[in-house]
């Protein structure tokens, strides 16, 4: 499997945005359709510009991607960036049972 290899401040920026409910739930919602950010405000407990504030991290770290519309800004998922966020885990999580494995080997040998 080729990752793309991501700078260390894109990859925080990932994992900054995704570290917060509000923002995994506006994924979830722009990853069905494309939402305006009106629409998406809708749906909180908190101001427009709180959405907005959310919106703007998610645009940063590349995990939502936002157009204008006549008045509206509307707002989609972008499933690459959430892929590669996937991928890294999958690599962690790979290095992680290489090493427990040559643990128990180990441990196994006595």
């Amino acid at each position: 499997m080729v990752v793309d290899k991501q700078s260390d401040e894109v990859v925080d920026r990932v994992f900054q945005a995704l570290a917060d409910a509000t923002r995994r739930d506006i994924l979830a919602r722009a990853a069905v359709d494309e939402l305006s950010v009106t629409a998406l405000a809708a749906g909180y407990a908190m101001s427009f510009a709180a959405v907005q504030k959310h919106v703007a991290v998610l645009v940063r770290a590349g995990l939502v991607t936002k157009r204008r519309r006549g008045r509206e800004q509307l707002v989609r998922t972008d499933l690459r960036q959430l892929e590669k966020a996937r991928a890294l885990l999958e690599q962690y999580e790979s290095l992680w049972r290489h090493r427990a494995a040559g643990m128990e080997r180990l441990l196994a040998e006595g």
